[in-house]
């Protein structure tokens, strides 16, 4: 309140001059005590207050701001607690009945996950999002919940629980589900759930979410998403709106086993990845050797704008980022072909390297 308070002031026109500037938002850092993310307080600050000194932004634009907002603060604090913890997201119908194959099938996956060592986040509703975290157990789940006039409110499981989320937005909602998860996994559902299968495929498949696997879980012998695997074939590929690669995106099962050892199998020897400017890195488990680097090279020198891929040592000048102790590779990547990136990944955990644990920690 004493930030918005300060801007609001900063901002005021006073006999027709603008008393906004850079100058004085230097001023109101100076009131508030040190901070190491100074910069991105700063840049805030300036977005705000160029929002404020708008004479044009109405209430309903000052409650979207001020709701997004305390969303997003909720979403952070509750989080901040665990950003070392490997995390999976369990979608799927709020009116799955617990009687149905597909409930116990997305218990059953949550028992298992959390076995591993993961954390379990679903929407906190019914269905398979009560299995989600009644599988995980109170202590391993998240539950990130929207107000809805009817089907949303949270389930017996994860109620009452501090790691309950009730959000206004979907919007806001999703980008937690996808900034702190380490794995997808789509039960059957409604237009939610193929509303979340599209935008995390479209995601993954533009680059701006970070490589992760998606499984698309049905009861044995179901056939919901292999019909909708056939509509993307007989529609979108078949039509040249998306390549032959973008398919492989995502994996359907119909066997807990199997989903879990997708997950293992993607963090076998592939940790995580980030983008420095326009240099794309990867993090290993494990250090690779050089004819594997070199084959990587050959396989997939269509990703490559320039150069080949290398190993990356702190000696590799990446302006003012700095890269961890874990072994990484990079490239510059020409950002056409994210859906290739995970032919990569297979290939990188296929090779027989000595490897840390199936669920090492998460660097966010």
């Amino acid at each position: 309140m004493f930030i918005f308070i300060e801007v609001s002031i900063l901002s005021k026109k006073f006999d027709g001059q603008l008393f906004y500037s850079t100058s004085n938002i230097e001023k109101l850092l100076k009131k508030l005590p040190p901070y190491s993310h100074n910069k991105w307080l700063k840049q805030s600050l300036q977005s705000l207050a160029k929002i404020v000194k708008k004479d044009e932004i109405n209430s309903l634009e000052w409650k979207i701001l001020k709701s997004t907002l305390k969303d997003l603060e909720k979403g952070f604090r509750v989080f901040s607690d665990y950003r070392d913890t490997r995390k999976i997201t369990i979608f799927g119908s709020a009116r799955t009945s617990s009687n149905t194959p597909e409930y116990n099938l997305a218990l059953e996956f949550a028992q298992k996950v959390c076995e591993l060592g993961f954390m379990v986040l679903t929407g906190a509703g019914g269905g398979i999002m009560e299995a989600g975290n009644k599988g995980a157990g109170s202590d391993n789940s998240f539950g990130l919940n929207v107000k809805l006039p009817f089907e949303q409110s949270a389930n017996d499981f994860i109620e009452n629980d501090h790691k309950l989320i009730r959000f206004k937005y979907f919007f806001t909602r999703k980008l937690f589900f996808l900034k702190e998860t380490d794995a997808i996994a789509l039960f059957p559902g409604g237009f939610g759930t193929q509303d979340e299968a599209f935008e995390t495929i479209t995601l993954c498949q533009t680059g701006r979410q970070p490589l992760i696997p998606l499984i698309l879980i049905d009861k044995p012998g179901g056939n919901y998403w292999h019909n909708w695997h056939n509509y993307i074939c007989n529609n979108l590929l078949a039509e040249g709106y998306i390549n032959i690669e973008d398919t492989e995106i995502y994996t359907i099962t119909d066997n807990i086993e199997t989903a879990c050892q997708i997950i293992t199998n993607f963090y076998k020897v592939y940790h995580s990845s980030l983008y420095i400017k326009n240099f794309f890195i990867i993090r290993l488990n494990c250090e690779l050797k050089d004819k594997q680097i070199e084959e990587l090279n050959y396989k997939f020198s269509d990703l490559l704008s320039q150069g080949k891929i290398t190993k990356v040592t702190n000696s590799i000048p990446l302006g003012n980022d700095t890269i961890d102790e874990l072994p990484c590779i990079g490239f510059h990547f020409n950002q056409r072909k994210f859906s290739r990136l995970y032919q990569m990944i297979n290939m990188i955990n296929s090779y027989d390297l000595d490897t840390f644990p199936s669920c090492p920690p998460a660097i966010r």
